[in-house]
């Protein structure tokens, strides 16, 4: 999806009241920071200067970090939504277009139809039973709302209803239809259909059975209006916010699915690059999106048609993205948002700007009590912008991530309904096309020919051969079955379609399903197999849809059976693949209510395994769809589940009962990579009743402990990125070398140690929070790294213990520890005598050679 320019940023903003509240909060803070670093100049220049450039960087970074990121939340507010209804769009077309596509199917076998073709050529003469033959045929596709027979001359020979138009029809499609040897689509106003403003006819020719000789014109008229309706229905917002259409080539609109708001006729803005631009139509600006039919099994659908969805930019941000991680454990949300590079680098960005801003602020405020650690008088005043400053961090890190989460919030809540339309939508399809196969066994059991092929007690080489032809036929024209065979009363094949078909005539039909057959009592009932391997698909598990083949002069009486084998390998696997649509982060599954998968595009689940489903996904009522965050497969992921609710009568009201239940997986990242380490909730220390007499100490995270250092003997906190790192040898735990000015200046190098390496022989895991503190001890100076800054509290004598053990060895580098939080918090005071005793084998003096070499690899 082509992102948003910077000045479009400005032109949604508007329509965005959440983000602009953002943006007010972001701003003040931002006055914020520079009173205070007004304040700082004016009143203490002297005592401020070692902070005021850190200072003024920080501001710095927290004006960019507040354009960045409400610049970030318009782009993925106006991003989701376009991604949203743009993959609406392909799927209006998509559904159309598979459903006109059964329709070119249909008028190409009923126009072939042996009765038919006999009325027509005026070798019968029974109208009426004519009508009623189509009046079954439509009472099996319920898709046609009329379906007419027409002699050469345009004269209406049988028609089921029988008030639509005059007896002769003047219609260009008639000619055209004579003169094609396939069908003929039309999308117009026709006499065909009078009380229609533009009807959607499917024609084919007739052939005389004997000579082949072109006697007439079936046209099929399909119910478009009541179909469009459905699909709109099913597909529409929650919120009603957006309006689904189709449009003709000309941007003209033939289907609304709100036509008080845009009606047909219409001609709309289009949008096909998909471009998120705002698009006025009717004095009102809309986000669109439009979709050319992407065709299916080689038929491209009418000429032309898009489908298209627009929204208003007044009310598209309007739906609530609140829960979308509410109910989330903490440790799942932040494994979600250690993959934020992943599936939304800016938040990325943002989250790794805020966390070093927040880093700056709290090094600031730790090195600014440093400096005034016992004094008195004008330093009074840099530790009241101390104050100002620490509390307008913690003031901006709380609107920071109260943005962060938002953020967080709208592109969760855009993937969890992504995955969810899929679902729905996925479902959707597979109960379509399904309904199309129960329409078909039905109706090609209605073929007098193989009705009589089977009533006969003996059939010859000649009725095989018949019996073959027609059902080669039929097979050739629905591609969608791997092979269609009958069979007699007592369950033998007589004739089968596709590879092999040799090995399984003569074969039976199992005896469940042969009884199931002969107990239909109607030409509406049908029959299906369980979704199971079976021999007639090479062992595979697919459906087998069955009809009763009955006498053609006693309905009553069943004859045998048609089966009708479901490529359901490539369908099925088609439907999932066209549903996720090249989108390589999700995976989509059909499974039954057990949980077993019937056809998946994601190797880790093959066919036939069982996923597994909390019990309450797989007990869903139909039409329900759920989404939720879990973990699958070892990964942070979105699952979402939609249950089949049938289409049409097709199991609603025909007593057919499979549900099936389409999952579509996103999956975001693996638990464990990329996991930050999680920030450590620092305790603060109320040292206000403290004596006269107390010290102040620098505390600070080490190895998940929380230290102390005499503040007398801290130089300051420089960032982890200061550091030159270096390989060199000497004492366990040297890992580099840094300035004591950061970089700025002319002092030597001294040398950095890891701190819990030479604690407890761990290498520290550096983060963003891991800083260097420059201790200095009878003359000496190095740098310690450590996880993360806490505070410069003041402690009086008393609240010292000595350790146990405390004397055992030189390798003890705690022999103290300071009883805070009134007795509830051990704080570890680091003996820096044992510590740099520990150090004794001092490195050897930096030369100018080496400081060049530290500058370089700086």
């Amino acid at each position: 999806m082509p992102a948003i320019q910077n000045s479009q940023t400005t032109a949604f903003l508007p329509y965005m009241r959440d983000v602009s509240a953002c943006e007010q909060a972001l701003q003040e803070l931002n006055l914020m920071w520079r009173l205070i670093d007004a304040s700082a100049k004016m009143n203490c220049p002297g005592e401020a200067k070692t902070i005021l450039s850190t200072l003024a960087t920080t501001r710095s970074g927290f004006s960019a970090l507040e354009q960045a990121l409400v610049a970030t939340l318009v782009r993925e507010k106006v991003e989701n939504v376009q991604t949203t209804i743009a993959t609406k769009a392909h799927y209006v077309i998509d559904i159309v277009v598979r459903n006109l596509f059964e329709r070119t199917a249909d008028v190409g076998f009923l126009a072939t139809d042996h009765e038919l073709c006999r009325y027509v050529a005026g070798l019968d003469d029974d109208g009426e039973a004519v009508q009623q033959r189509l009046r079954q045929y439509r009472d099996k596709y319920t898709v046609y709302d009329d379906i007419v027979l027409l002699d050469l001359q345009g004269q209406v020979l049988v028609r089921i209803d029988t008030a639509s138009a005059p007896a002769r029809i003047t219609d260009a499609l008639l000619a055209q239809t004579l003169g094609s040897d396939t069908y003929v689509e039309t999308f117009r106003a026709s006499a065909l259909q009078p009380r229609k403003d533009r009807a959607l006819i499917y024609s084919r020719r007739m052939l005389h059975p004997d000579t082949g000789a072109a006697v007439g014109v079936l046209c099929l008229c399909f119910h478009f209006e009541q179909e469009m309706a459905g699909i709109f229905h099913s597909h529409r917002d929650v919120d009603n916010h957006s309006i689904m259409l189709l449009l003709d080539g000309s941007d003209q609109v033939i289907a609304s699915s709100e036509p008080r708001w845009i009606d047909t006729g219409a001609r709309v803005p289009s949008n096909r690059p998909g471009q998120a631009v705002m698009m006025p139509f009717c004095g009102r600006q809309y986000l669109v999106c439009t979709v050319a039919s992407p065709g299916y099994q080689g038929y491209p659908g009418p000429s032309g048609w898009q489908g298209q969805v627009m929204i208003p930019v007044d009310i598209a941000f309007h739906a609530s993205t609140a829960g979308a991680t509410d109910q989330l454990a903490p440790d799942l949300a932040a494994g979600l948002l250690a993959h934020a590079h992943h599936f939304c680098p800016p938040l990325h960005d943002v989250m790794t700007g805020i966390t070093a801003a927040a880093n700056a602020i709290e090094r600031i405020v730790w090195n600014g009590q440093l400096l005034t650690a016992g004094q008195r008088g004008a330093m009074q005043k840099l530790k009241s912008i101390l104050d100002q400053i620490s509390d307008t961090g913690t003031r901006s890190n709380a609107v920071f991530a109260s943005a962060v989460q938002d953020l967080f919030q709208i592109v969760l809540a855009a993937g969890m309904r992504e995955a969810e339309f899929t679902a729905h939508l996925l479902v959707d399809l597979l109960d379509r096309n399904l309904y199309e196969r129960s329409d078909d066994c039905r109706w090609w059991a209605m073929t007098s020919a193989l009705q009589a092929a089977l009533t006969l007690p003996q059939r010859d080489a000649a009725t095989l051969a018949q019996v073959q032809k027609i059902l080669e036929t039929i097979n050739g024209l629905y591609t969608v079955y791997t092979r269609i065979f009958l069979y007699d009363r007592r369950g033998a094949i007589v004739a089968c379609t596709g590879v092999g078909s040799a090995d399984h005539v003569g074969s039976q039909v199992d005896a469940h399903t042969l009884a199931s057959v002969l107990r239909l009592s109607t030409a509406q009932q049908y029959h299906v197999s369980a979704f199971d391997c079976t021999r007639l698909y090479d062992d595979a598990p697919t459906y087998v849809y069955h009809a009763a083949m009955r006498a053609v002069d006693d309905p009553h009486n069943v004859v045998g059976g048609i089966g009708i084998v479901f490529d359901a390998t490539p369908e099925l696997a088609n439907m999932l693949r066209g549903g996720v649509d090249g989108r390589d982060n999700l995976h989509a599954l059909y499974v039954d209510r057990h949980g077993r998968i019937l056809s998946s595009t994601d190797v880790a689940h093959p066919v036939g395994t069982a996923l597994m489903l909390d019990a309450d996904l797989l007990q869903l009522d139909n039409g329900v769809s759920r989404t939720r965050i879990t973990v699958c497969d070892g990964h942070y992921a979105i699952l979402a589940c939609s249950v089949s609710a049938g289409y049409r009568e097709f199991k609603v009201s025909d007593g057919y009962c499979d549900d099936v239940i389409a999952v579509v997986i996103a999956r975001i990242g693996a638990v464990g990579d990329a996991a930050a380490r999680p920030a450590a909730r620092l305790p603060a220390l109320d040292t206000d009743n403290a004596t006269d007499a107390a010290a102040e100490y620098g505390t600070f995270l080490c190895a998940g402990k929380l230290l102390a250092i005499r503040a007398t003997n801290l130089h300051q906190a420089l960032p982890h990125g200061a550091m030159s790192p270096a390989s060199m040898s000497g004492p366990s735990g040297r890992i580099g070398l840094i300035r004591p000015d950061g970089g700025d200046g002319d002092a030597a190098f001294v040398w950095v140690f890891d701190l819990r390496q030479l604690i407890d022989g761990t290498a520290t895991v550096v983060d963003d929070a891991s800083q260097i503190l420059l201790v200095e001890h009878e003359g000496q100076c190095v740098g310690l790294l450590v996880d993360a800054l806490h505070a410069v509290p003041r402690f009086d004598a008393a609240q010292f213990i000595e350790m146990p053990f405390s004397q055992l060895g030189g390798g003890v580098l705690v022999t103290q520890v300071i009883k805070a939080a009134d007795g509830e918090l051990l704080i570890q005071l680091l003996d820096l005598e044992r510590l740099f005793a520990l150090l004794v084998e001092r490195p050897p003096a930096v030369s100018a050679e080496a400081n060049l070499e530290s500058r370089a690899m700086a």
